[in-house]
């Protein structure tokens, strides 16, 4: 069962259908849950309707809270998928920083452009509103000083007199006219047939030019008061607003609905009992119609706007872009009975479009008005080119740069593949030029990198090679004597050491002793130790033919190599192999290179040492009761002189004794407190002496190791031990 669902889940992930965020699982779980729900209200609809009725709730919330979760990982994984490409992010990118502040600009300007034409055209309606009501003013103040001069005469004036007054003009044909001055004067009102009495509003104080609501319907009223010697003469003109006002209004501009309130007057409410004493129905015919002064408020009022009339007709569009503009405005109107102003008692809602607002706006400029036109959409078209020009600008440096980009994606497959030959074309000269140009440079460096380093692969085999070689000189099997052992250890600071040491028995008594180091380091110092090797063992071998004194001592290169055959199965002697060394390695080698060497051969009979020195350190000699010997016997350095005398000494070792030589690489490591110094050697030595010659090696190398510390070995450090026993 695991392996199955194991390869069940492989195959899902290979088709990418393996829910991989926790979002997706936590979006599979509900599924299933409300999978599992659904089921079990299908079971239970017949056997408990209540239960079901019950999941049912669930199944409808696990269901939204399954579509929201897929819905937040589609639109993560079509983020990604859309995204991943350097060219859609610099799109998207693009569009929030360029199209998305110019389209948010152009909206909030269409947007002001309309409110703007919806305000002109509700400021066209409400001035023209305004100047019927200011005409109505002017007209009864010229009514009301007339009627005023009259009465200061001692006249009497009467309906017939403000019919006389009113003007024949089409506007006042539907105007109705009142008049008050108290006892002097009683209420009279001229107007046209069948027109409704208004009374005299108890708020009325002065001047006073409103719209105005008179049993539920909408008026143009105006007044205006002259004071006489007794009494205030008020002329009040109304004048319904109606659909005959708005044609006038309507005409050149559009449309309009006027929203009246609908008002019902609550039970019991007292209504206005007070009549003109006389009205004159028509200024063509006469009569005098009386009536009580006084007035009543009203009060509980419910109102409603509702459409009114329809005044005018929307204008034909000129244009593709001469669309329909809607806009409203509220119309103060103040309740006749009461008094009480109501901002929005009357609503203007206007209909109309651009071009009929234009013709009204510039109709001042004639002519020039079309030049207006002609600026603006010079204006129109260079901003347009400009932005034209900003998105193909926009578009061809997003092609730059991701095209750039992706050579430099092209050429990391490259890399990829190990193709460090693939170069990127450059065309350009800008700072995506200068980043293909560094990986190319990159891509050659990398190129030399691994050509050094396949070169430096096969110098470390060499050396590897060099290394193994070099190990098998070193003694591996030494012979011990009875009455001496002996050990020696060699670690390179490189891979191949030039420091050197060898053991040679010459019998069961005598063993030649060999300590040297040779100048540099590496693969040449190396080289020279196997040479200096090669020939300490031939030449210390029984039955190779002797040199004879002269050559031995410095004769010249050719001349000395004279065969002693009667010397056959001599003994050499160490300065005499020293002499025979130095001369071959001057005439073999080039004048920079040299060595030192120890030379010494023990005679296990005698317990003697005999030895030389050439150059090396002088090994040490520490015997039983604590003492010390320097074994500076010796000349100077192997190979840089020619003709060199080596003489010789001897050393008597009793048991117990330990014979100590070293290399420059034990005592020279320096560290804050100095060299590790001779005496610290001597010091380590024989605190430890009665110990292995392998475990005194070991904590002479460990103690020297921790002398430098975390630094590099400076240099080869090679140790040869000897005791008597």
């Amino acid at each position: 069962m695991r392996l199955v669902s194991l390869e069940l889940e492989s195959k899902l992930r290979e088709k990418g259908l393996w829910p991989e965020t926790r979002m997706a699982r936590a979006g599979v779980y509900v599924v299933v849950l409300d999978l599992l729900f659904f089921v079990v209200q299908m079971l239970t609809s017949r056997l408990s309707p209540s239960v079901s009725a019950s999941l049912g709730g669930w199944v409808s919330f696990l269901s939204g809270l399954a579509i929201v979760l897929f819905g937040i990982v589609g639109f993560r994984w079509l983020r990604s998928q859309l995204l991943w490409r350097l060219r859609n992010r610099l799109i998207v990118t693009y569009v929030f920083i360029g199209v998305i502040p110019v389209f948010l600009l152009v909206m909030i300007s269409l947007i002001t452009l309309y409110l703007l034409a919806g305000q002109f055209a509700s400021f066209v309606v409400t001035s023209e509103i305004t100047s019927h009501l200011r005409s109505m003013e002017a007209s009864n103040r010229a009514m009301a000083s007339e009627l005023a001069t009259q009465l200061d005469r001692g006249g009497r004036p009467s309906a017939e007199t403000i019919a006389g007054m009113r003007s024949h003009d089409a506007d006042w044909s539907r105007r109705e006219v009142c008049a008050w001055h108290g006892a002097a004067l009683p209420p009279s009102c001229s107007g046209p047939p069948g027109a409704a009495a208004f009374p005299f509003p108890s708020f009325l104080t002065g001047d006073f030019r409103e719209i105005v609501r008179d049993r539920s319907d909408l008026y143009l009223r105006a007044t205006s008061m002259v004071k006489t010697g007794s009494e205030p003469v008020y002329v009040i003109s109304s004048e319904p607003l109606d659909r005959l006002l708005m044609d006038e209004i309507a005409a050149g501009l559009g449309e309009i609905t006027l929203y009246g309130t609908i008002v019902a007057p609550a039970p019991g409410a007292a209504g206005n009992t007070s009549k003109p004493i006389f009205s004159a129905q028509n200024q063509n015919k006469s009569g005098v119609a009386i009536s009580v002064g006084g007035q009543a408020g009203v009060s509980g009022d419910s109102q409603q706007l509702a459409p009114t009339f329809t005044a005018g007709a929307i204008p034909p569009a000129t244009g593709a872009f001469d669309r329909e503009i809607t806009f409203g405005t509220p119309l103060a109107v103040i309740d006749w009975a009461s008094g009480e102003r109501h901002r929005a008692g009357a609503l203007v809602r206007v209909q109309t479009r651009p071009s009929v607002l234009y013709d009204r706006l510039f109709a001042a400029l004639g002519d020039l008005a079309r030049g207006v036109e002609y600026i603006l959409l010079v204006v129109a078209i260079f901003f347009w080119i400009i932005e034209l020009l900003a998105l193909f600008i926009g578009t061809r440096l997003t092609r730059s740069i991701t095209a750039a980009v992706a050579q430099l994606y092209e050429a990391t497959k490259h890399i990829n593949r190990a193709d460090f030959s693939h170069r990127i074309e450059v065309k350009s000269s800008d700072q995506l030029a200068t980043l293909a140009n560094s990986f190319n440079s990159m891509t050659t460096s990398i190129e030399k990198l691994i050509l050094e380093q396949k070169e430096k692969q096969r110098l470390e085999n060499e050396l590897a090679i060099a290394q193994e070689v070099q190990a098998q000189l070193y003694p591996r099997l030494i012979s011990q004597l009875e009455s001496l052992e002996v050990h020696g250890f060699c670690r390179p600071a490189r891979t191949v050491s030039g420091d050197y040491y060898d053991f040679l028995s010459l019998n069961s008594d005598k063993l030649i002793l060999a300590v040297g180091d040779v100048s540099g380091k590496g693969i040449s110092a190396a080289l020279l130790m196997a040479t200096i090797h090669s020939a300490v063992r031939a030449y210390s071998l029984e039955s190779v033919p002797l040199l004879r004194e002269a050559a031995a001592v410095g004769a010249a290169a050719g001349s000395g190599l004279v065969l002693a055959s009667d010397l056959r199965g001599a003994e050499a002697s160490p300065g005499t192999l020293l002499g025979l060394l130095n001369h071959q390695l001057y005439e073999s080698t080039p004048q920079e290179k040299y060595a030192t060497l120890f030379l010494g051969i023990y005679d296990g009979a005698a317990r003697q040492l005999t030895y030389t020195n050439g150059g090396h350190l002088p090994p040490i000699l520490l015997s039983e009761d604590g003492s010390s010997q320097l074994l500076s016997c010796g000349g100077t350095v192997v190979g840089l002189f020619p003709d060199v005398h080596y003489p010789e000494a001897t050393a008597q070792l009793r048991r117990g004794d330990i014979f100590l030589a070293y290399s420059d690489g034990v005592t020279e490591p320096e560290n804050d407190y100095g060299e590790f110094g001779e005496e610290r050697l001597i010091e380590l030595v024989r605190e430890n002496r009665h110990l292995p010659l392998a475990r005194i090696t070991e904590i002479v190398t460990a103690a020297v190791d921790d002398w430098i510390g975390d630094k590099e070995q400076p240099d080869d450090v090679t140790l040869v031990l000897a005791r008597a026993r």
